[in-house]
Formats: structure tokens, C-alpha cells, sequence
């Protein structure tokens, strides 16, 4: 992540980072349609805490950010050696992508809690409402 932040506030890339990260789907160019915050409470809750946290909050998610990066990164990374069992005294972990996508799942669930929110779809937690 290269984006920095401001007093106060995300970038656009931040903010689809998080909600990425938290699992919930992509929010588009705004509240229009049937997806978004105006259906899921979670999701409004989300995009409220964005657009509230303090400066302290925000640095603290900043880090989440730069750690979920590296992890994701990490897991894709692990994909170029699943083509090698062993190579003179080195042996591939065969759980390494799934042992990393776990990690990467645990992160992501800890910024779901510091933000107060239920995981999203996209995690499998299932527990958003709908509100009609």
C-alpha cells in the first residue's frame, strides 16, 4: 500500500482496501442500487467508521493495511514454488499457500474487530443482515 493518509481521513484506495480486506463487496461509485450500505448494516457501519475514525484509529488501521499487504503478497509469492517438492536441502511446505491464507484470514478478521464489524461475505462469517 503507497497511499499515505491525511488528517483524518482514508483515500479512496484505503477505504477499498479495508472493505476489501473485511470482505464485503466492492462499494462502486456510490450508494446506488441494491448493494451497499443502504442493505447491510454492517456495511453502513463500515463505511461510518471510515469516514469517523481518529487520528490514532486511523494510524492503527494504516498498519493493518501495510501488514495485510505484505501477507497477501506473501501468498501469491508462495504460488512460484509449488512447482518444486525438493531442491538439494531445501523441501517445499505443501501447506505453505494454505498456511498463509490462514494467516492472512486471521489479520483480516482482527481489523473486522478493531473496527467493530462482523466479517464480511467474503470471509464466510454470513452473519449480515438484511435490512428491507
Amino acid at each position: 500500500m503507497s497511499e499515505t493518509t491525511t488528517a483524518a481521513s482514508f483515500s479512496d484506495a484505503q477505504k477499498t482496501d479495508v472493505r476489501r480486506y473485511c470482505g464485503y463487496p466492492a462499494y462502486g461509485a456510490g450508494a446506488s442500487g441494491f448493494q451497499g450500505w443502504r442493505f447491510f448494516q454492517a456495511y453502513g457501519l463500515m463505511e461510518f467508521r471510515l469516514n469517523n475514525l481518529s487520528e490514532a484509529e486511523i494510524a492503527v488501521v494504516a498498519n493493518y493495511l501495510a501488514t495485510l499487504a505484505t501477507l497477501e503478497t506473501a501468498i501469491t509469492d508462495a504460488g512460484s514454488r509449488l512447482d518444486t517438492e525438493t531442491a538439494a536441502v531445501w523441501t517445499r511446505n505443501p501447506y505453505e499457500v494454505r498456511e498463509r491464507a490462514a494467516l492472512f484470514d486471521d489479520w483480516r478478521r482482527r481489523l473486522c474487530g478493531f473496527l467493530g464489524l462482523p466479517p464480511g461475505p467474503a470471509l464466510g462469517d454470513g452473519s449480515l443482515a438484511l435490512v428491507v
